[in-house]
């Protein structure tokens, strides 16, 4: 995916590829590709990650919807 060489990060969701700068918290990039962070769950190398969390350059995660029911 050469076409994001110059992004650090990507997010994942919904078969759509976002990239955000290294350095913002997950919490903020959500913020800025527009998904509310208390609907999804971020996983980044098989792991769970919370809205506090640092995203480093390279990295990739991938963002699963929340689904609830009443």
């Amino acid at each position: 995916m050469d076409e994001f060489k110059s992004y650090t990060v990507i997010l994942e969701f919904r078969g759509k590829a976002h990239k955000v700068k290294a350095g913002m918290t997950l919490r903020s990039s959500l913020e800025k590709i527009g998904v509310n962070p208390e609907s999804v769950l971020a996983i980044k190398d098989g792991q769970m990650i919370t809205d506090d969390e640092i995203l480093n350059e390279s990295e990739r995660v991938r963002l699963i919807a929340v689904i609830s029911g009443g």
